[in-house]
């Protein structure tokens, strides 16, 4: 229990990563406040799963992660119901795949909206409440999308890449204050709707599991293996922890050697 006392925002978290990080940061402890879209009877549920398993505090935020009105309020909010935000996840974020010439504008504006934006919206909201208390952690769900491009994902990779620099920067403005920032960098996870793809892909291409898996892992990592939400939950607890206490500013990538090359 060692962020017993903590509260702490995850955007996005209503599933897949988000609510891995969610139940890792509620099993040290930390009250926890979710955000993110979802039936609202799944999203009492995981509610209820948290506050029970662990026996902490568990909000509800439906904020527009498009919205920087309704991102501070649910900062707001947070100090008002929970009396303070010492760990900040920024994990919100939205695809979509085209060639640049035929990317949609309004598309490009929703993802960094989301994907990057809604982290700077979040943060500035967050951080003097961060320097009151003389401690914070924030933690950007980067991607290794945040340190190479792919085809196709214009604004998705502008926007990790985005997130990498506001986290460099944060890490500078905010040493000598009891804070740090850092992004974690993840290659493939296996989430629920990773999964689906992979079932969808399976039945498509009249193969087995097991071989769409690690071919759609071959094509970017050298380790055939997916990341899970538990593992990234995991580092985030570290970074949390006393021992990263120094590390600050810096790009964590979990992505089977994907960076390596």
């Amino acid at each position: 229990m060692g962020l017993k006392g903590k509260v702490a925002i995850i955007t996005g978290s209503t599933s897949g990563i988000g609510l891995g990080i969610a139940h890792a940061l509620a099993a040290e402890g930390a009250s926890i406040v979710i955000n993110g879209f979802g039936d609202p009877d799944d999203i009492k549920a995981i509610r209820q799963d948290l506050a029970s398993r662990y026996g902490v505090e568990v909000r509800y935020s439906a904020a527009n992660m498009m919205e920087a009105g309704q991102i501070s309020a649910m900062v707001a909010d947070a100090k008002a119901e929970l009396g303070g935000v010492d760990i900040l996840v920024n994990n919100a974020g939205i695809q979509f795949t085209a060639e640049i010439q035929d990317f949609p504008a309004q598309r490009w504006d929703d993802i960094i909206a989301v994907n990057l934006s809604s982290a700077f919206h979040a943060m500035s909201a967050a951080i003097p409440l961060m320097k009151q208390a003389g401690w914070g952690r924030i933690i950007n769900i980067a991607s290794a999308h945040g340190l190479v491009a792919s085809a196709q994902k214009a604004a998705y990779v502008a926007a990790k890449h985005g997130i990498v620099g506001l986290t460099k920067v944060a890490g500078i403005e905010l040493a000598n204050h009891g804070i740090t920032c850092n992004a974690i960098c993840p290659g493939w996870v296996l989430t629920p709707l990773v999964q689906k793809q992979i079932v969808a892909r399976a039945e498509r291409e009249g193969k087995q599991e097991a071989q769409v898996r690690t071919e759609l892992l071959a094509e970017k990592q050298p380790m055939h293996d997916f990341s899970t939400p538990e593992q990234i939950g995991a580092l985030s607890v570290f970074l949390c922890s006393e021992a990263a206490k120094t590390i600050t500013g810096t790009p964590l990538s979990i992505d089977g050697g994907w960076t390596a090359a």
